[in-house]
């Protein structure tokens, strides 16, 4: 198994390096640059830039030079020195802009995965054991509704509804005094407040197709025979269901967290721009209409690397969790 996982971590090298060039070749495709599209929006809002300044300007970012001498500089930066670059945009360290949300990011979906395991694996447990009763019925249409809901529907009726009824701002994660406020006990307090309308809003699409996978994996097991042997023992059936069926059915659920931990940059996108929330996907997408290219491209190397991980994490869990699983 050691022997699996490093061979697994020094191909991961190869592996970035090559998805590092892909990544920020693609990032380079849509005609134009930053400067162009830096130019087009001064120019709709009737400011002119002679071609001169944006000649200046491409020489100062360095957008003349040829494109494998950008990616080396941007690629032996990294690796020699840890540094992303500097964004075009908001002319910081791209490393500072990214690790400024990243823990936000990770608070909100941590979250979002823990309600939504939380509350799927009972439920789906629930409705394979009671296969179409009123109950499993009940769930399966609550499913169906969740999937069909629209995240950023579902964001609308419930800022209106805290609004409205609670009298709470939900735009956000902090009130206006705390925004830029260091963190303390109070502003702590405050993030809580306004954190449980995002995390609800996101686990609702994802709890509903959780269900319906529990629920589906959970079937293929209760009719095994190794159910009926262990229930002819005369096992518990809350013993029995967890020993054994949950186990397995748990698997296919383990084998997804190498594309969850992506999600923590780029999940729930339009659902954190309609809510102000300042995470790491509206950032992102706001690098990629502006061709701010080295902060985008950390964003699309950051989510490469995590799902990397993310697969390398998800294959040892299954082999913890079953025993049958073994690497080579």
């Amino acid at each position: 198994m050691l022997a699996y996982i490093f061979r697994r971590l020094v191909w991961m090298v190869p592996s970035l390096v090559a998805v590092s060039f892909l990544a920020f070749f693609l990032i380079q495709l849509p005609p134009g640059d930053y400067v162009t599209t830096y130019v087009a929006t001064l120019a709709a809002s009737n400011e002119i830039v002679d071609q001169r300044t944006a000649q200046e300007l491409r020489e100062r970012f360095g957008l003349e030079q040829p494109f494998i001498v950008q990616y080396w500089k941007w690629i032996t930066g990294i690796l020699l020195r840890g540094d992303f670059g500097l964004s075009f945009e908001w002319q910081q360290p791209v490393s500072g802009l990214i690790w400024e949300r990243m823990g936000l990011t990770l608070l909100l979906t941590s979250s979002t995965l823990a309600m939504t395991w939380a509350i799927a694996l009972p439920i789906g447990v629930l409705s394979a054991v009671r296969q179409y009763s009123v109950v499993d019925y009940f769930f399966t249409f609550i499913a169906f509704l969740g999937l069909a809901i629209p995240g950023f529907l579902l964001a609308l009726v419930l800022m209106y509804v805290a609004v409205v009824h609670f009298g709470q701002d939900v735009g956000g994660l902090f009130s206006e005094e705390y925004q830029t406020a260091p963190w303390s006990f109070d502003k702590f307090v405050d993030l809580l407040a306004h954190l449980w309308v995002p995390v609800v809003i996101l686990a609702v699409n994802g709890t509903a197709g959780l269900v319906r996978v529990m629920r589906a994996n959970m079937l293929d097991e209760l009719h095994r025979p190794y159910v009926t042997t262990a229930r002819a023992k005369g096992l518990s059936e809350i013993r029995l269901l967890i020993k054994y069926p949950v186990r397995l059915a748990i698997n296919p659920l383990i084998s997804t967290i190498g594309w969850m931990l992506p999600q923590l940059i780029s999940g729930a996108t339009i659902v954190a721009v309609v809510m102000s929330l300042p995470i790491a996907g509206p950032l992102l997408l706001q690098a990629l209409l502006s061709q701010d290219m080295y902060l985008a491209g950390a964003f699309l190397l950051l989510m490469c690397t995590l799902t990397l991980v993310g697969m390398l994490l998800s294959d040892i869990l299954l082999a913890l969790v079953d025993p049958r699983i073994r690497y080579d």
